[in-house]
């Protein structure tokens, strides 16, 4: 396959932004599909599972592969609630480029937010598509407007829309100066080229000179001709528009509704115009030469009936059924034995997958979401896919001794799926904890425990993921000796536990020189020390955000073990940190609610009874719109709360921003929870 002619891209939105409906009129255009899937009816091609038709949401990212214009196109479609984003994450990490679906009425949504800024982490050209223009409300330039504002880029229009709302049925290509019209809303009826209506005939040309005062600043000759008062060609404009998208001068923004089949053909051809092919973005990844050596990311685990299928994007190298490839991640060698293009449920199998491909893997046991797959000759360690913060805990507990034996594995292996679940033990309880995103998300993994796994739990209410932290440094010195009938055991740490910034999570260094610890004892230091930050210092929660340092110690030729230096290190950490102002820390939600405008008053009162902090709001057509900071403790049964004080007419949407200092109440609550 000739990379040149092969784009690797996403969809992405917030929730309800249509961005399914998008994806499956992609694959109806390209001929993919012969008939259209709606997101109502249940039938869509992309959101195959169980859990997906019956909720209406997507939950998993699927992965398809289409062709337009002779370019092999594949196409990731990503869930757009926020307990999902994971699925985002990943995705966005092995993508070359992404279409940004945006809803026509509400503009620029929290989601939208999060998976933007995620694709500027991985350095991904996006294209932003306007849909569902022909909604009531729907406002093509105020969502413009949005995208500059709040994304903080230059949006360039390529298309105008002809008709708003219920009369919307084209757009204006300003770069062709032709209108687009869609007749009917029959999907595959044929678009007509047209002159541009004459009551937009002055906006359009207004809305031309800018796209092209915009392009040609991408290419020195082309601009210096433009100033000389030379036309630059469709050829040369695409070129420019290209070049500025990859660089991230600008995002081009086209406008539609994909429910209606109106403007995906020229959506596609914006794929194909604008957006990367495999390497033509330097970001940071080895060169995509089919014939060097294999570089590949796991970014994908999915269990299946017929075994775990491991999606990986391949970036240099060639993968083969029967390969024997080296997990950089773990040091361990595993055989690839059957490969997979994948659409959606579907799976046709394949004797190769070249540099820029992306496959699914089968025959992989050791490997998970993040880890890099390489020549066993030439190792390689990519970087790793980045996993959002656990803030919900529920408790599960197997309702008869048969689930109990098959609990454990079975929550392993939705662990893998999903790299943004945790399991761990309660240590004062014993109680299994499983720790999510959001509610919806626990809801849906538990549901895979009965259907998947076929293990029955009882769960629990579900809890703030409270975590703990230090406030100050502090070290000390710990000696465990004990003397038995048989052999002693002897180990001296000393240890310095210091603050780190929100988010850095537990980091161990060992600065012992002159072997006063033989370096065999080092790692099961690190595993007391992670043991017991595990167990919590105020209220038994896991400990985040601090520097644990072995600075020294001492060890006997007979007695030392490695039992000896876990149980040290375990009490060494215990002293330091209750030294060094251990405190509780509680996650903080962002929240945006839209209210009708009568409400305002009523919501921003509930907010601020709920200790929430409102850092903005605004207009969205008729409807008020305001953003807050709010702790998540507060949050548990609002949406009743909203409904109460609305008239059930307001809606609101959370997503993880921070941790921070817990309040002297949630510091009750967590103790008593």
């Amino acid at each position: 396959m000739n990379n040149k002619r092969l784009r690797n891209i996403g969809v992405i939105a917030h929730v309800d932004a249509g961005k399914t409906t998008t994806s499956e009129r992609i694959l109806f255009y390209t001929g993919k599909n012969h008939r259209v899937g709606e997101v109502d009816d249940g039938a869509t091609t992309l959101d195959y599972d169980e859990q997906e038709k019956r909720r209406g949401i997507t939950i998993n990212s699927a992965a398809t592969t289409v062709f337009w214009q002779g370019t092999q196109i594949n196409l990731i479609d990503t869930p757009g609630h926020i307990d999902f984003n994971i699925e985002v994450n990943r995705s966005l990490r092995v993508l070359d480029g992404a279409v940004v679906v945006f809803d026509g009425v509400a503009g620029v949504e929290p989601q939208t937010e999060t998976n933007w800024r995620l694709a500027d982490k991985y350095r991904v050209p996006r294209l932003a598509f306007i849909n569902k223009l022909d909604r009531v409300g729907a406002d093509f330039h105020r969502v413009v407007g949005m995208i500059a504002e709040r994304l903080g880029v230059s949006p360039l229009v390529l298309q105008l829309p002809i008709g708003s709302e219920g009369g919307f049925r084209g757009v204006v290509d300003l770069l062709g100066r032709e209108a687009l019209v869609w007749p009917s809303d029959v999907a595959g009826s044929p678009m007509s080229h047209e002159e541009v209506p004459a009551e937009l005939g002055v906006q359009a040309a207004e809305w031309r000179t800018r796209l092209v005062e915009a392009a040609v600043e991408q290419d020195d000759a082309v601009l210096e001709a433009y100033l000389d008062g030379r036309e630059p060609t469709p050829e040369q404009l695409r070129a420019c528009i290209r070049k500025g998208t990859l660089s991230g001068a600008f995002v081009p923004v086209l406008a539609g509704s994909a429910f209606r089949n109106r403007g995906v053909e020229p959506l596609l051809d914006a794929v194909v115009h604008y957006l990367p092919a495999p390497g033509e973005v330097d970001a940071g990844q080895p060169e995509a030469d089919p014939d060097g050596p294999l570089a590949a990311l796991a970014f994908k685990v999915e269990a299946e009936p017929h075994g775990t299928l491991v999606f990986v994007r391949i970036y240099r190298g060639t993968l083969r059924p029967g390969d024997v490839v080296l997990n950089a991640g773990t040091g361990r060698r595993e055989r690839v034995t059957r490969l997979y293009e994948v659409h959606a449920k579907r799976h046709e199998e394949r004797d190769q997958v070249e540099a820029g491909g992306i496959a699914a893997v089968v025959g992989l046991k050791e490997t998970w979401t993040g880890h890099t797959l390489c020549d066993p000759q030439h190792p390689i360690l990519l970087e790793e896919i980045s996993v959002p913060e656990a803030v919900i805990d529920v408790a599960v507990e197997p309702k008869t001794q048969a689930d109990q034996q098959h609990l454990s594995r079975a929550l392993q292996a939705l662990a893998k799926e999903d790299p943004s679940l945790r399991i761990r033990q309660d240590a004062e309880s014993g109680q299994t904890i499983v720790s999510g995103m959001g509610e919806l998300q626990l809801e849906v993994s538990l549901e895979k425990l009965r259907s998947r796994h076929h293990v029955e739990v009882t769960v629990g209410r579900p809890q703030v993921a409270w975590r703990e932290t230090i406030a100050q440094a502090a070290e000390v010195r710990h000696l465990h000796r004990k003397q038995t009938g048989g052999p002693g055991q002897y180990a001296e740490v000393v240890l310095r536990v210091e603050p780190l910034p929100r988010g850095a999570g537990l980091r161990f260094e060992s600065r012992i020189a002159g072997g006063a610890i033989p370096r065999e004892f080092i790692p099961t230091v690190e595993a007391g020390v992670r043991r017991a930050a595990l167990a919590g210092l105020v209220a038994g929660y896991p400990c985040v955000d601090l520097q644990v340092s072995l600075l020294d110690g001492s060890f006997h030729e007979r007695d030392s073990s490695t039992a000896a230096f876990e149980l040290a290190a375990a009490a060494a950490f215990r002293e330091a940190a209750a030294l060094a102002a251990p405190t509780l820390l509680e996650p903080v939600m962002a929240v945006e609610v839209v209210t009708p405008a009568e409400y305002l008053g009523d919501c921003i009162g509930d907010l601020n009874r709920r200790h929430g902090s409102v850092r903005g709001q605004d207009l969205q057509g008729k409807a008020a719109v305001v953003r807050a900071l709010v702790p998540l403790q507060e949050m548990f049964g609002y949406i009743g709360s909203l409904r109460a004080l609305s008239s059930g007419r307001a809606q609101y949407t959370m997503q993880f921003e921070h941790y921070a200092v817990a309040r002297k109440s949630a510091l009750e609550a967590a103790r008593g929870a």
